[in-house]
């Protein structure tokens, strides 16, 4: 029988992202008004987003900056304890450590570290729950955390990584986070052109590809889910109402079965709006999905072959000399 391949279970959920954008009032009026995110809070430099079945405060910090892509990923601790206990493989792993932080509007205080390829993590466990302050915000049921708008994802899914050595940010995800891979492209030369990582039984929450671009720290796209797919086919004529940048879809993945659709925000950051189905990893001993280069060459699930600047976009842009 194969030898149990879940992973450690300290880190119960992908938590948040940071997104640096250097148009932040045309950035935050897009994840508002079109796409469909609450604000929760903003100081001087950042807006606090969440879907309206977030139950954290942020799920995506939109920051002030003079340039684009991601500023740090945060997970959250599945206890006190399992925080501790992935501090302490972090700190016995040989990559870069940034030590303890102090929190902000959304969690308590994080532990950050660092990926070879420049892209900064944070871990914590003690996070502000999400209370509606106006009415018209409360959800007409009780079971779900707010009233929703615009493109209305539910919660917040994955992120896409870029990384020249995907080998070696695998090597990182496991020894630091503690995922496991779900599915992962092989290419001829045996390089890993890409895989798909979970750290709970969700089919995965962060994804990375390999880097075309010739950039460090890059950020492919975030993602958030949808409830079904028609929500995703409304989101279309939102987006096209609003002359936001239809990058590519409504379509649906052949690696992971989701179906997509990619838009850039203001800025040039990819954000993309996906519907998972119910489709969880429950199996303790799962055995990575491989897909070969012929198999991407064939396209996504329904032949919709892969637009060029899906390999090449990514934020921020790399610098031409």
């Amino acid at each position: 029988m194969p030898d149990p391949t879940n992973s450690s279970m300290d880190l119960a959920h992908l938590g948040h992202v940071e997104m640096l954008t250097d148009k932040f009032d045309e950035s935050l009026d897009f994840f508002t008004r079109i796409y469909g995110l609450k604000l929760s809070g903003q100081d001087a430099e950042s807006a606090y987003l969440r879907a309206w079945d977030d139950y954290e405060y942020c799920s995506l910090k939109l920051t002030r900056a003079d340039t684009t892509g991601v500023a740090h990923i945060g997970y959250r601790a599945a206890s006190p304890e399992a925080l501790a206990r992935r501090v302490q493989a972090i700190e016995a792993s040989g990559y870069k450590m940034h030590g303890w932080v102090n929190g902000d509007q959304s969690h308590g205080r994080a532990f950050r570290f660092e990926d070879p390829f420049g892209h900064v993590f944070e871990i914590y466990y003690d996070t502000v729950w999400y209370e509606p302050q106006e009415q018209a915000e409360r959800a007409a049921l009780k079971n779900t955390a707010s009233a929703f708008s615009g493109a209305a994802p539910r919660r917040l899914d994955h992120l896409n990584l870029l990384a020249d050595d995907v080998t070696e940010f695998r090597r990182f995800m496991e020894t630091c986070l503690g995922s496991r891979v779900t599915e992962y492209i092989e290419l001829d030369n045996g390089r890993l052109g890409g895989c798909w990582f979970t750290i709970n039984n969700k089919t995965y929450d962060l994804a990375c590809t390999e880097e075309h671009g010739g950039g460090m720290a890059r950020l492919h796209h975030v993602t958030y889910a949808t409830d079904q797919r028609e929500d995703i086919l409304r989101a279309a004529d939102i987006f096209l109402q609003n002359g936001v940048h239809i990058e590519t879809g409504p379509h649906k993945h052949a690696v992971q079965g989701t179906f997509f659709l990619y838009v850039w925000e203001p800025a040039g950051n990819r954000v993309e709006l996906a519907n998972a189905g119910a489709r969880l990893v429950l199996a303790p001993d799962w055995q990575p999905i491989k897909w070969t280069q012929d198999d991407r060459k064939k396209g996504q699930a329904w032949g919709l072959k892969t637009i060029e600047t899906f390999h090449t976009h990514g934020t921020p842009p790399v610098k031409k000399g």
